[in-house]
């Protein structure tokens, strides 16, 4: 896509600072970083959000992920790393290209907003047909 800057960057009309690199993915540092390390992983085709990306695509990004969380691990030795991935402007997806965010967390630097939830038991009852709507459209 022309005016997508995720699409600029892979194509290096926009720097970036590569952290890890395939032919069907990008992996470079977040310019606005949640914490010392944040990292995105893109695929390198234009896919919005998690509907419209390829299963191979997918595949790629999930593989890489696990490669830079592992470096991220031995480099930078987090408490945890969340893996943060949003679709659709209804929970603030930014960028319109599908992409996963790697988010090293030490323990000084407190919890994500986003972990930090209230176990209330649901009504099972609601739970369940719920779920089975979900799966009702599920292809074989």
């Amino acid at each position: 896509m022309e005016d997508c800057i995720f699409c600029k960057i892979v194509r290096g009309e926009i720097p970036s600072i590569k952290v890890y690199e395939n032919e069907m993915v990008l992996a470079f540092a977040d310019i606005n970083p949640l914490s010392d390390g944040h990292t995105l992983i893109i695929p390198k085709g234009h896919f919005e959000n998690i509907h419209d990306i390829g299963e191979a695509e997918l595949m790629a990004i999930h593989s890489a992920s696990k490669k830079v969380a592992a470096a991220m691990k031995a480099s930078l030795d987090p408490a945890g790393i969340a893996c943060m991935q949003l679709n659709g402007r209804g929970v603030n997806q930014v960028v319109m290209h599908y992409h996963l965010h790697l988010i090293p967390r030490t323990e000084s630097a407190g919890k994500l907003k986003i972990t930090l939830w209230d176990l209330v038991p649901g009504d099972m009852d609601a739970i369940q047909k719920t779920a089975e709507k979900i799966a009702a459209k599920l292809d074989p």
